[in-house]
């Protein structure tokens, strides 16, 4: 089931994708996420998507993002595998949604882009053991993870490169029904492919990653883990555009723009 945010006039709401449509349902993001039975959901309305302006699927507390996760990637920078994920916060004021515009700091000289599954948490979760992790996962989305890698490279730690507003683009749907542990995820810049590999490459899988976090931090409701990009990773410029497609769950699109 594919779940997106919309906004029409002056209304949000959420709705379920249905080909070229969206059946409006009656309820947040999180109660369809954690909902069993979709039959019982209030349907309100039926829109064309074209119609819409699509808004990020989720308003998260923080972001979770992990650090070299994809073997492939590893092997890419001659790095050794870690022994544990590697992780830093993004905070909820980086999130723009698909065709948003990331806007490029004046601060920085060199941004760049990382194509990564997102999982959606649905239910608090504190110190949550791997084979459980499913249960408090609502879903999966898309994320950029954009990073000014001109100031990575002089701090010592991350926030600041990865912590300007606009630095997560997320979306367009959160998907419930995949297979996390085996999609295909690529990028394109300016429709020329960049990025492309499998989750099934990554060295911590998510529900490894679930137990990890949620052993440090509570998650919330809302809350996303981004779970690290494949090899491929490279600049962006003004005017570019740039689309994530993971399979499963669909493209995000985004472009650059100035400051």
């Amino acid at each position: 089931m594919k779940l997106m945010g919309f906004k029409t006039g002056h209304k949000e709401g959420i709705g379920i994708v249905s080909s070229e449509k969206l059946i409006q349902i009656n309820c947040s993001m999180i109660d369809a996420l954690n909902s069993h039975d979709f039959n019982k959901i209030e349907e309100v309305m039926t829109h064309d998507i074209a119609d819409l302006d699509i808004i990020p699927p989720i308003k998260p507390s923080k972001i979770v993002c992990v650090g070299l996760n994809y073997k492939d990637h590893a092997k890419e920078l001659d790095m050794d595998l870690p022994t544990e994920p590697i992780i830093f916060i993004k905070p909820s004021t980086t999130i723009v949604g698909h065709l948003n515009t990331i806007l490029y700091p004046t601060s920085s000289s060199h941004i760049e882009y990382e194509a990564e599954l997102g999982i959606v948490i649905s239910k608090e979760a504190h110190k949550v053991d791997k084979d459980h992790a499913q249960e408090f996962i609502g879903g999966y989305t898309v994320v950029n993870d954009v990073t000014a890698r001109d100031l990575q490279g002089k701090d010592i730690q991350w926030t600041r490169a990865k912590s300007f507003n606009t630095f997560a683009p997320i979306g367009p749907c959160i998907e419930t029904e995949i297979d996390p542990m085996n999609q295909n995820i690529s990028l394109k810049l300016n429709n020329e492919l960049k990025q492309n590999s499998n989750t099934k490459n990554m060295i911590f899988n998510v529900n490894e990653l679930v137990e990890f976090i949620s052993d440090i931090m509570t998650l919330l409701p809302g809350d996303i883990i981004s779970t690290g990009t494949p090899p491929g990773v490279g600049p962006m410029h003004i005017g570019d555009s740039v689309e994530i497609e993971i399979e499963g769950i669909g493209k995000l699109k985004n472009y650059i723009k100035s400051e």
